[in-house]
């Protein structure tokens, strides 16, 4: 059985037992069935006109009573006094929830961890990565399984193709991390330097698409890993006051310059000082003989 059709049978709870292929003595009765039904009423409706599809079904409906009472030919009884007194009793409750017909697909996870599904892209865990997943859908859900266990799900994205449906769960720690390099993030990170780093990051994102100026963020806030805040901010300050038009290529230099320069001060500061009465081996008036009475 295909996934939709067992599916089908275990919301109704019912069994199905396929019949094997080149054995038509396996299913006679339901063939049987099949040609009296055809016979009894799609044959006996051949000439029948009707305007609207209640008429139909009412003629239809007067059709099929008519068959079921009538009488067996070999035995006592008709088709529903058989089903009133043998199967009635049997018969369930049919489940609170209609059946939701259901296509089944397989797609392999990309690089990315998101699989692709009429264009549009749904992520699972990152750990899935190259895998081959079974997909369910639905008319409003996914459902991505592996190996028989339903590994993510998604509500179905509808409208222009390319849409993403990121769940950050699915993320490793090191992409999650980047959904916190926004505007408002840099701005905060900013103020926590200082004001002179604040109207730098302020004039990079009024001057510069988003995009690129959260690459250029990037690159500053990774300067703070060797430079601590007072010199970032020092740095943003010199910056302001030399660069009309301040890029990240200047402030890194200043940054540099002021390495140096603080590098240099504190060689000069640790040089020991020489006392002015230390001359080498300057020799004295003793030594050639200056000094004799």
């Amino acid at each position: 059985m295909n996934e939709a059709y067992r599916e089908l049978a275990d919301h109704y709870r019912t069994v199905v037992v396929p019949s094997r292929i080149r054995k038509p003595k396996d299913k006679p009765s339901v063939e049987g069935a099949v040609g009296f039904l055809s016979r009894q009423i799609i044959a006996a409706l051949r000439n029948y006109q009707c305007f609207h599809i209640e008429d139909l079904n009412k003629e239809i409906h007067s059709r099929l009573e008519e068959m079921n009472t009538q009488e067996f030919q070999k035995r006592s009884g008709s088709r529903k006094s058989v089903f009133t007194e043998e199967e009635s009793a049997t018969l369930r409750l049919l489940p609170k929830t209609r059946f939701k017909m259901t296509e089944w697909r397989t797609a392999k996870v990309q690089l990315n961890y998101h699989i692709q599904v009429e264009r549009m892209f749904y992520s699972v865990p990152y750990d899935y990565t190259r895998e081959d997943v079974d997909v369910r859908l639905t008319a409003n859900l996914i459902e991505v399984y592996f190996k028989d266990v339903r590994i993510a799900s998604h509500t179905r994205l509808k409208g222009a193709i390319g849409q993403y449906a990121t769940n950050t769960d699915h993320m490793p720690d090191n992409h999650r991390l980047y959904l916190d390099h926004n505007p408002d993030n840099n701005r905060e990170w900013a103020r926590t330097v200082g004001t002179s780093m604040e109207k730098f990051v302020t004039y990079i994102l009024e001057n510069n698409v988003e995009k690129k100026a959260l690459g250029f963020l990037a690159v500053i806030r990774n300067l703070n890993k060797k430079h601590s805040n007072d010199q970032m901010e020092a740095a943003a300050k010199s910056l302001l006051e030399v660069a009309s038009q301040p890029t990240i290529s200047v402030y890194k230099g200043i940054l540099d310059r002021q390495k140096k320069k603080a590098a240099r001060a504190s060689v000069v500061t640790e040089r020991p000082s020489q006392s002015k009465e230390d001359h080498g081996f300057t020799r004295g008036a003793k030594y050639f003989g200056g000094d004799r009475t």
